[in-house]
């Protein structure tokens, strides 16, 4: 046989066969029934024209190449088109694609005209329109979206009672983390911002892996709704491009990679990757997703992917009001409808009221604060508040959990009202470095002045300062770091000197301010207010301490701990004189009788008690 009449037997064609090629036929088949277009990233698609507003994929499971041999099968009597025919086809077609105008198929939401679509992932196409006036189910979706074969439908939304209320009684958290948590699924169904990570957070059996799976489920349902974390980077792109909301279970340690490509995911990603069988070609994966994870400690993330967490906290289930797994997935099944028509009722509601919020102060996530700001006047409620707070304290964990950061923040709470100018060595030289150093401690300058511009972001969440913007004058112009705490840090830190002009007769901190949900324990980067001061829990009384009666020029007693005081050591606050349990007030002055520096606890001290001038 001839290589001519090789050709045209792997075209499926006889010699004695005038007619059209099964790769002609296949090709007349897409053109008529389907547009062929390219992606904004490449990737060649078709969208049939009297059909769902589908994306499919030339190639794949489900695609067009499966479609057309479906269709060539049924118009010709049940005769199979040959594998050959299809890749010519396809090559054709891929060629018709490569000459139209760009689209962009979405994935499960998307913006129109003002309003949010919804893919309910049916195969006939259906979706959900939401706009300021309220929502309504669409046969056919006006905008294109793709399908994933990590994706599975939603239920139609139905006004079936109160579906938040019902959504409350599934999940094991406060009432605060619950409206948090609403703000977040309302926010979800928004695709052009960045969402913070949402992270439930709690011991063995409080039920985070269940939480972390209905919630994803609500927005975007998936046969693998929680995942381990992936061991590569590709392998990350691959089901972060397929899937609108993804949770990663059981979270302990996050390597450096995938710390940053979280925070990339967050705010919008692209990843390039050799395309299938090709040396020269490429293949683009780009996304912003909804992501969520499940942790006992997030203290070991980095600082960075802690300022774009939700957390909330989940408390232990006693084993008398666990439930089943069978009887929770029943349950969610069953108000699963009734949850998505109030989430787009509250959608519906915000995307009203967003035209006229505006923030005054805009924390790092600045777009989903304004949509819980808008969440706020809807409900009434204060998520905003809730978030700032949650933002800090996740900032704070991880600053706990970094020991060069500790001692940083301990020597800035040290120091002078003025703060610290250094460079990045002698930095290094100054802060108490461990016998035995830790794995991310800076062994040089370079790696600590690297270390500093990192955790610049989280240092200003918990008050401190850094301007690393001068050089020394001299020779070598090393670059210069100015680190300073904010005057409700001075106030609060543990150990802090008193402000200059803090008098022997002023137990009550004038102007103290911080925040009512941060907390103090000693080597935590976390301080709060004394109850009272401006930024204190509500309710909470404004009562001075009361005064030592010790005249201003009287000497003062040493702080537990520093040398001299009994016992060397940090005093109980049950033995501290004061009403106050949960406050400490110091006052540094000098000894009558060694000269050194002292802190009064109680009224009347004027020596050291282990002093050896003290006439007592």
């Amino acid at each position: 046989m001839s290589q001519a009449e090789d050709i045209v037997a792997a075209a499926g064609v006889s010699k004695s066969d005038k007619g059209p090629s099964q790769a002609s036929v296949l090709v007349k088949i897409a053109r008529e029934r389907f547009e062929l277009f390219m992606s904004e990233d490449g990737r060649p698609y078709a969208v049939a024209k009297n059909g769902p507003n589908l994306a499919l994929p030339l190639r794949g499971k489900a695609g067009l190449r499966s479609q057309l041999a479906r269709i060539f099968t049924d118009d010709n009597t049940g005769n199979v088109p040959s594998q050959s025919a299809l890749a010519d086809a396809m090559t054709v077609l891929e060629g018709i694609a490569a000459s139209a105008d760009p689209r962009v198929p979405h994935l499960r939401v998307a913006r129109h005209e003002g309003g949010i679509v919804v893919d309910l992932g049916t195969s006939d196409g259906r979706c959900v329109v939401i706009g300021p006036h309220g929502w309504d189910r669409v046969p056919r979706s006006p905008v294109l979206f793709r399908r994933s074969g990590a994706m599975k439908p939603l239920p139609d939304p139905v006004r079936d009672g109160d579906g938040l209320a019902r959504l409350r009684g599934l999940l094991n958290t406060s009432e605060e983390g619950f409206r948090l948590l609403v703000g977040w699924l309302v926010a979800a169904f928004l695709p052009d911002l960045p969402h913070p990570i949402l992270t439930f957070r709690g011991e063995q059996g409080t039920g985070k892996s269940k939480a972390a799976q209905m919630i994803i489920g609500i927005i975007d349902p998936s046969g693998a709704p929680k995942r381990t974390a992936p061991r590569d980077l590709k392998s990350w792109g691959v089901q972060a491009f397929n899937s609108w909301g993804l949770c990663l279970d059981n979270v302990s340690v996050i390597a450096d990679w995938l710390s940053d490509a979280l925070c990339r995911a967050v705010t919008g990603d692209g990843m390039i990757d050799r395309a299938l069988y090709s040396d020269d070609d490429v293949v683009v994966l780009e996304f912003r997703r909804v992501l969520a994870m499940t942790t006992i400690d997030a203290g070991a993330l980095a600082g960075d992917l802690a300022e774009r967490l939700l957390t909330i906290e989940l408390s232990l289930i006693p084993d008398s009001k666990r439930r089943e797994e069978a009887e929770l997935d029943a349950a969610f099944a069953d108000a699963h409808a009734a949850i998505l028509a109030s989430l787009f009722d509250v959608l519906a509601a915000v995307l009203k009221a967003l035209p006229d919020v505006t923030l005054t102060e805009r924390p790092r996530m600045a777009d989903f604060a304004r949509v819980l700001a808008a969440v706020d006047h809807v409900k009434d409620w204060r998520t905003l508040e809730s978030y700032r707070t949650s933002a800090r304290n996740a900032v704070a964990d991880v600053l706990d959990g970094e020991p060069f950061a500790q001692a940083v923040v301990d020597l800035v709470d040290k120091a002078p009202p003025e703060g610290l100018t250094l460079t990045a060595q002698e930095l290094l030289d100054r802060v108490d470095t461990p016998d035995k150093l830790p794995k991310k401690w800076p062994k040089d300058s370079t790696r600590a002045a690297g270390q500093l511009k990192r955790l610049a972001p989280a240092l200003r969440t918990i008050g401190i300062d850094l301007d690393d913007s001068k050089r020394q004058p001299d020779g070598n112009r090393s670059r210069l770091y100015r680190l300073t705490a904010a005057e409700s840090r001075r106030i609060t830190a543990p150990g802090a000197p008193a402000a200059p002009g803090t008098s022997s007769d002023q137990h009550e901190r004038p102007g103290a301010t911080g925040d009512a949900s941060t907390r103090t324990a000693p080597g935590s980067t976390r301080t709060a207010p004394a109850p009272g001061a401006p930024g204190a829990a509500p309710g909470a009384e404004n009562r001075p301490a009361p005064a030592s009666g010790t005249p201003s020029d009287q000497p003062k007693h040493p702080s537990p701990g520093a040398p001299g005081a009994p016992g060397a050591e940090m005093q109980p606050l049950s033995d501290v004189a004061t009403p106050r349990l949960d406050v400490i007030e110091r006052l540094i002055g000098t000894c009558a009788g060694c000269g050194q520096d002292m802190t009064i606890l109680t009224p009347g001290q004027t020596h050291h008690p282990m002093c050896e001038s003290d006439p007592a």
